[in-house]
């Protein structure tokens, strides 16, 4: 009989070193779908975490890690890692070149006071939106993502931070179709015939939902990925369509337009779940989406479009798994939204196996409102909600925004300085005299070159939390397995003791984790019946109590039921978006990013296989990953391209557009299609000129959800002059 995971500290019988063990059961709190279970093995003598390894017991991750957390003793064990609190040496210029020589070590009481003191003073002076929280997923835990450091930014009164940077545009484009996100089970995968990955690379990206879509494949079904990009996924696909990017909107219409025209439909399904037909039937059923204007746009053949929809519409269960790469060019609310609506058509949800994923995390009913207290803005000196600033135009905020300026900015679960678009404007804005900068990371990042002060976060195995999935729907303890390294302090420790300092009363800043996962947890939503902070210490993890039928199949969306827009109804037409002044159809349209003979080349700003956003970025071993997959700052570029600028392998190129300039080597690859290059997102300064990939990028918007464009990027691609003196960029990770 398999253990019970409730003894998160229960002796086994192996030995590292010739010291007795034991193991930790715990959640991996990295931002990625899949919130893998893990166990640690903890050494009794040292306390030191000697091995991680997969939890077998999760039905989902099933045993096994994906390549980077396998080596994530890298980064917990890493001598660079930032241990104590450290402030600006006097006379020390903002920027990159030092790294830690630039700070000298403080105390948390003198860590603590100073930042209470430069807080209180700009609210003081310049009132306390000029004060800016900026964080997203470095942790998706709810204590590490959003709890004591939204209750204390509410309480100061801070501008809020209008958290877009990754999956806005994506979830506001489903919400106006299904009014919330939900998706079948991964474990259902098995049983479909044929599996759509659109934008998505499943075994780079969502690695533990591949098993169960070998098992379909080795069932009798089909595989097509549809992607700019050569991925291994699409590398290992029955099918890959190389879409031009951000045409994804014209794909789905077109085959919308195929569906419709040839009669293939689910008419009983959109007669009892669906509102609009008859007028997206009018907007598709014209030449504009006919399959050879849709093969003009997309860049694939009219056949193969045709040949695409049929099969989808005609081949039960179908399944699309959708990310949110579709959805950061400036129309990406409007293709994420497309392509949902492609299962309403068919009737793909009534089937085991059916429907489309593009995250459950909806499915989770945390009590959020109690963790973050937006409540508490009501008795901050404002006395009401405060300002709202959009994370993806960072540069603005920090440049131009006014009444108030940007005077602090606290920085944390984020490497602003290389994830945020523009980031000439963002590094600009960094190196104000008149900015204080709070950096809480585990290594000095891009961002904490800029930093005044720099405090040690943990890792996850250094902290408690819970934390439900955005890939699948268990909801999962994940309880620390070593004591924090140095003087690492969690989010929860450092906003509830800043609090504090501030002269806080409320008692909310005096809470524990352990107060916190009970707050969490405390819902009356039937989903979550029987999930309690003790249920979870025994369980480890528990599935979500989730609406079944007689044959215990979870059908989201498979009658009118599940609907929670506004007419109850999956909706192909939105109302709602037209009183918005918005198209209430979707429709395809150009990205407006300057092209033509000045800047003919796309530009995919892609995430690197071998590390999360830019986490493990630094890190010698995912390096050296990246490094045998295609070389490191490299821009890959098709050969026609090559030729047509006289470039060879392993040339010095420039990347230019109106933004600035980047220099990197060409790796020249049929990974990516004539038109198209591509480059990676890391650190800034361990690139070949201390620049990254969002040099390039712009801070324009989706038209839903109001996230970043990153990938609605256009350039020009020439041969380099001889390389430039590097000097002053770090090479320690090269």
């Amino acid at each position: 009989m398999p253990q019970r995971v409730a003894e998160t500290t229960k002796r086994v019988e192996l030995s590292y070193d010739q010291a007795a063990t034991h193991t930790v059961r715990s959640t991996c709190s990295l931002d990625c779908p899949d919130s893998c279970a893990i166990v640690a093995t903890v050494n009794d003598t040292t306390g030191r975490v000697v091995r991680i390894a997969g939890d077998a017991t999760h039905p989902v991750t099933r045993g096994f890690l994906c390549g980077k957390v396998a080596r994530y003793l890298d980064r917990v064990y890493a001598p660079d890692r930032v241990l104590y609190p450290m402030r600006r040496k006097a006379g020390v210029a903002k920027g990159p070149g030092l790294e830690a020589a630039a700070f000298e070590r403080i105390t948390w009481g003198q860590a603590l006071d100073e930042i209470a003191t430069r807080l209180q003073a700009v609210s003081d002076a310049h009132g306390p939106e000029s004060v800016l929280p900026y964080s997203y997923a470095g942790t998706i835990g709810q204590l590490g993502f959003g709890s004591m450091d939204r209750r204390f930014f509410h309480r100061l009164g801070a501008s809020q931070l209008d958290r877009t940077i990754c999956a806005s545009a994506g979830t506001a484009g489903v919400n106006v179709v299904y009014g919330r996100r939900l998706g079948p089970e991964p474990q259902s995968f098995v049983h479909a015939k044929l599996i759509i990955a659109w934008g998505a690379n499943l075994h780079g990206n969502t690695v533990h939902l591949w098993p169960f879509v070998e098992q379909a494949r080795r069932n009798g079904a089909r595989l097509v990925v549809i992607d700019p990009y050569q991925t291994k996924t699409a590398r290992l696909a029955d099918q890959h369509l190389a879409i031009r990017p951000g045409t994804d909107t014209a794909l789905a219409l077109g085959m919308m337009h195929v569906i419709l025209r040839d009669g293939l439909e689910d008419r009983a399904y959109i007669e009892a779940c669906t509102h609009g037909y008859a007028q997206l039937r009018e907007r598709v059923m014209t030449p504009a989406y006919a399959p050879a204007q849709v093969a003009a746009i997309t860049g694939l053949d009219a056949e193969t479009i045709v040949a695409l929809a049929r099969s989808y519409a005609t081949t039960s269960p179908a399944v699309i798994r959708l990310n949110y790469g579709v959805q950061r060019t400036d129309n990406g609310g409007t293709a994420t939204r497309a392509i949902s609506m492609l299962p309403l058509l068919t009737g793909a949800w009534k089937h085991h196996g059916g429907g489309a994923m593009l995250s459950t995390s909806a499915a989770f009913a945390f009590n959020t409102a109690r963790l973050q207290m937006p409540q508490l803005m009501r008795a901050s000196p404002l006395g009401r909600d405060a300002r709202v600033v959009n994370m993806s135009q960072l540069g603005q905020a920090l440049t131009t925004l006014d009444a108030p300026r940007v005077h602090a900015l606290f920085v944390y679960n984020s490497n602003a300085a290389a994830v945020a678009p523009n980031q000439s404007a963002v590094l600009q804005g960094l190196r104000r005299d008149d900015l204080f900068t709070v950096v809480h990371d585990s290594f000095i990042t891009d961002t904490a070159d800029y930093a005044d002060i720099v405090l040690p976060a943990p890792t996850f195995l250094e902290q408690d939390d819970v934390q439900g999935a955005y890939g699948h729907y268990f909801a999962q303890l994940s309880p620390r397995a070593m004591q924090p390294l140095g003087e690492a302090r969690s989010n929860v420790w450092l906003f509830g003791r800043l609090g504090q300092r501030m002269g806080f009363t409320e008692a909310c800043f005096r809470d524990t984790e352990d107060d916190l996962i009970a707050q969490a947890l405390d819902t009356a939503h039937p989903w979550h019946a029987g999930i309690t902070a003790d249920s979870l210490r025994t369980a480890g993890n528990m599935p979500l109590t989730l609406p079944r039928n007689d044959r215990g199949e979870f059908l989201p969306f498979s009658d009118a039921s599940w609907f929670t827009t506004p007419s109850g109804r999956g909706e192909f037409y939105s109302a709602a978006l037209a009183e918005q002044g918005l198209d209430p159809l979707p429709a395809y349209k150009p990205t407006p990013e300057r092209t033509g003979p000045a800047q003919p080349l796309q530009l995919l700003t892609r995430k690197a296989d071998h590390w999360m956003n830019t986490t493990f970025a630094n890190q010698p071993r995912h390096r050296d990953m990246e490094q045998q997959r295609i070389g490191l700052n490299v821009l890959e570029i098709h050969p026609h391209d090559a030729a047509a600028r006289d470039l060879a392998d392993g040339d010095q190129v420039l990347i230019t557009n109106e933004r600035g300039t980047l220099r990197l080597q060409a790796a020249i690859t049929r990974r990516v299609q004539p038109g198209v290059v591509a480059a990676t997102l890391g650190w800034n300064k361990l690139a070949a000129d201390g620049n990254g990939v969002n040099l390039l990028t712009s801070e324009r918007l989706t038209d839903l959800g109001a996230g970043a464009t990153f990938y609605a990027v256009n350039v020009q691609v020439t041969r380099a002059p001889q390389p430039a003196n590097a000097a002053g960029i770090s090479t320690q990770y090269r």
